[in-house]
């Protein structure tokens, strides 16, 4: 196959705060292209100020997809986001546009970009049930019966109850180990496309100085009501919504439990470490075509696009 005949997916990543979105709405404004969510927290409804979703005036600008679509209830793995953002990508190409795949979840991007283990989907009633059990007992009796059943999970950090809970699911529902699975050939992506990478990669500092200014905008939009509202529902707080950067700081001090300028402070300190491990994973796992080593701003935007198109 000639690489004319090859479908063109243009992929944006980056950490948290480094302008990925507002790069993606100039690509998608060139490309006439559709842009698609892969970030695990924005998949998430009721979470569109906390998260940083695009508001309604970059909803007008161009036509995003996978945002806000799950509810916080629910369990996004990435198998099940490369299944609906393949979905996505199938339709935007049958409408002549081109797909944008813009976020800064590592492991969502590799899924989709090299493939993954051909997982079994886990039933919902699996799932609610060990969430609740691992409620119940507490994180250092559940390890101690994943390990009792599945031994190569010993590798899972003892104080990981997502990647615990997630090896339990598994092997409740299959009968055989996460490890076991993560050993099988990937599905990987159709062989029909071509994916065109851009990473932002601007100084530390930068994204860090964004980070504060972001949060605090986000206080002023009405962060503390959704988070409250979110508290208000009383879900797992293993739950992946629940773990949203700056939900639990903030429902603790909606509820009086703490001050709010410590649930501020330590809200920001989190997200600078969240956006920490994205730039180490992006500078050790992701190969880009292009990278971009400042923060997107409409300043740059020509520059920019030149270097990229």
């Amino acid at each position: 196959m000639s690489a004319t005949d090859l479908k063109t997916i243009y992929v944006v990543a980056g950490p948290t705060a480094s302008g990925k979105s507002g790069l993606g709405i100039v690509l998608a404004e060139h490309l006439d292209g559709v842009i698609v969510n892969a970030d695990s927290m924005q998949i998430y409804q009721g979470l569109e100020i906390l998260t940083a979703q695009p508001d309604a005036d970059d909803l007008a600008r161009v036509p995003h997809r996978l945002y806000g679509v799950m509810d916080p209830a629910d369990v996004c793995s990435a198998g099940l986001w490369r299944q609906m953002a393949i979905d996505e990508i199938n339709q935007i190409f049958r409408s002549g546009k081109t797909p944008i795949i813009v976020g800064g979840s590592g492991l969502y991007l590799q899924a989709l970009m090299e493939g993954i283990a051909p997982i079994p989907d886990i039933p919902g009633d699996i799932r609610a049930n060990i969430r609740a059990h691992h409620g119940e007992i507490g994180n250092e009796a559940f390890r101690a019966e994943l390990l009792a059943s599945d031994p190569g999970s010993a590798s899972i950090g003892a104080t990981d109850a997502q990647r615990m809970i997630r090896a339990m699911e598994v092997w409740s529902a299959t009968g055989r180990s996460l490890k076991s699975w993560q050993g099988e050939p990937k599905q990987g992506p159709d062989p029909d496309w071509h994916f065109i990478s851009i990473l932002l990669d601007p100084p530390r500092a930068d994204v860090y100085a964004a980070i504060e200014e972001r949060f605090d905008q986000m206080i002023d939009a009405g962060a503390m009501a959704e988070a409250m509202a979110l508290g208000d529902r009383a879900l797992d707080s293993g739950l992946p919504a629940m773990k949203a950067l700056g939900v639990a700081e903030l429902i603790k001090a909606g509820r009086g439990e703490i001050p709010m300028e410590a649930a501020l402070t330590r809200a920001k300190t989190l997200s600078r470490n969240y956006a920490k491990r994205q730039i180490t994973w992006f500078k050790g796992q992701m190969i880009a075509d292009k990278t971009i080593f400042e923060k997107y701003s409409e300043r740059f935007k020509g520059k920019i696009l030149s270097y990229i198109l």
